[in-house]
């Protein structure tokens, strides 16, 4: 695989809407056999604690209560599967690795045992940025 075929994904917010973006992404990414490594900051590493995978996280801002409600329904209607659920999917279909910054994970006084299995390790900001070689998205 060519390093431009990689995808970096920095997830900073932790809301439902913005992380079933990130997932959907994730998913298409990883069936086009393209490498994806996701950094955990701040919101979307609190997302990550084993105990609040499944926790409700509303939307964003920007999406008001009407935009709350048109998430919920679609999960309700389509049977949407959770963002968590599609990141389990791709990591099995795809080469896709899950990493906490050490630094929020400093800051929200965590350890890897803190997170759900998913998240693979925990990595500085450094290394995180010596491997992003391809296309790089922030959410």
């Amino acid at each position: 695989m060519d390093e431009r075929d990689s995808l970096s994904l920095v997830l900073f917010s932790g809301t439902d809407d913005k992380l079933a973006a990130a997932a959907i992404l994730v998913v298409g990414a990883a069936a086009m056999d393209r490498r994806v490594d996701i950094m955990l900051q701040y919101w979307a590493l609190d997302a990550f604690r084993k105990e609040g995978v499944h926790k409700p996280r509303g939307a964003s801002a920007e999406a008001g209560a009407e935009g709350a409600e048109v998430l919920q329904r679609s999960v309700e209607e389509l049977g949407s599967p959770h963002w968590s659920q599609l990141l389990r999917q791709a990591k099995e279909i795809g080469e896709v690795r899950i990493h906490a910054c050490s630094q929020s994970m400093d800051i929200f006084k965590l350890g890897q045992a803190d997170l759900d299995p998913m998240v693979d390790d925990v990595q500085g900001v450094a290394a995180f940025w010596a491997g992003a070689n391809g296309q790089v998205l922030f959410i």
